[in-house]
């Protein structure tokens, strides 16, 4: 099995030469993985640290490095993959990777909350659960897990939802997958294979917008994406996916020649896709040519648009592949 550290709060702590405050990445895999003796019970670990920083540094390109890395493992026979790094980009990486790498060999993310030099620091106990769980056959075709707090997330749902807590990590769509016992895996459901994955992902990925709608929001943003260079835009909008009726113009023209994602602010549930019809609706945006998220909050569409528009898809490429990966959510009926 292999961990990759990649830094955050987790590998962070003092400069034990300086006087500067705060806490910085300074620990990689191997230090991480000689803190946590009972490890050496679970698997025989190589450890690569593979980058040391925060996390909101960490960049697309960065990860479709790391998937690269990931797959070279596999090939090799490696059973599985821990990824190291910091909680405040978990949600999107994960989901990136969940994207981008294939097979059924787990790969699992973890982080923590409080840093080594904190009284109680939660990462020797995720990092643990995180070998368990990638060492057991049960998470097998789950694809990309989050655990975290002795919980087991899919990447595709988790979301971080506090700022400090220890049980940040939430699944508010589907809930967790499962959790740890006495060192043991229990997954409580499986969720079926993304479909409709991006393959073929270049180095350079485009730029994707991502607008959050507001109470009195107008369209001076929307009308910016084009001319600031922007491929591709994701917009978070009121609850089941709606906007201020004034804003629909100015979308659905950006719709006619970029990918236009229609998600919810909400952080849980779906874009709806038939109920309501006033002027600013989901089937008034849906009719003008945006795209529907699904199930997918904002960052993680965002994410998918733009890992496909580095593949060169264009827009009938990313309707399908949106339309693919919402249908898997759903397992196929069991034969009668």
């Amino acid at each position: 099995m292999t961990v990759f550290s990649l830094g955050g709060t987790i590998a962070s702590t003092n400069d034990p030469g300086g006087d500067a405050a705060g806490v910085t990445p300074r620990l990689g895999a191997r230090e991480l993985v000689d803190a946590v003796p009972q490890l050496q019970e679970v698997a025989e670990l190589e450890t690569v640290a593979f980058r040391q920083t925060a996390s909101g540094d960490l960049t697309l390109r960065d990860l479709v490095a790391l998937a690269a890395e990931i797959t070279k493992r596999f090939d090799a026979g490696v059973a599985g993959v821990v990824v190291t790094q910091g909680t405040d980009t978990i949600e999107e990486t994960s989901f990136a990777l969940d994207l981008l790498v294939r097979g059924p060999r787990p790969v699992v993310v973890t982080g923590a909350m409080r840093n080594p030099t904190l009284a109680g620091p939660d990462g020797p106990a995720n990092l643990l659960a995180a070998v368990q769980v990638a060492a057991s056959p049960q998470a097998s075709g789950l694809g990309t897990l989050v655990v975290f707090n002795d919980e087991i997330h899919a990447a595709r749902f988790v979301r971080k939802t506090h700022t400090f807590s220890p049980a940040t990590f939430r699944s508010l769509t589907a809930g967790p997958l499962g959790w740890m016992v006495e060192g043991r895996p229990r997954i409580a459901f499986r969720t079926p294979e993304l479909h409709g994955t991006p393959t073929g992902v270049g180095e350079e990925v485009p730029a994707v917008a991502l607008l959050k709608s507001a109470l009195g929001d107008d369209s001076r943003l929307v009308e910016q994406v084009e001319a600031l260079g922007y491929a591709g835009l994701v917009v978070e909008a009121f609850g089941g996916g709606h906007v201020p009726a004034h804003v629909v113009p100015a979308l659905g023209r950006l719709a006619g020649r970029l990918p236009v994602v229609l998600a919810s602010r909400t952080g849980g549930g779906e874009v709806l896709r038939e109920t309501y019809g006033f002027p600013g609706s989901e089937r008034d945006l849906l009719s003008c040519g945006l795209i529907s998220a699904g199930f997918l909050d904002g960052l993680k569409a965002r994410i998918l648009l733009s890992l496909l528009l580095a593949t060169g898809a264009d827009l009938a490429g990313v309707r399908n592949a949106f339309e693919q990966v919402n249908m898997s959510v759903s397992s196929p009926p069991s034969p009668e």
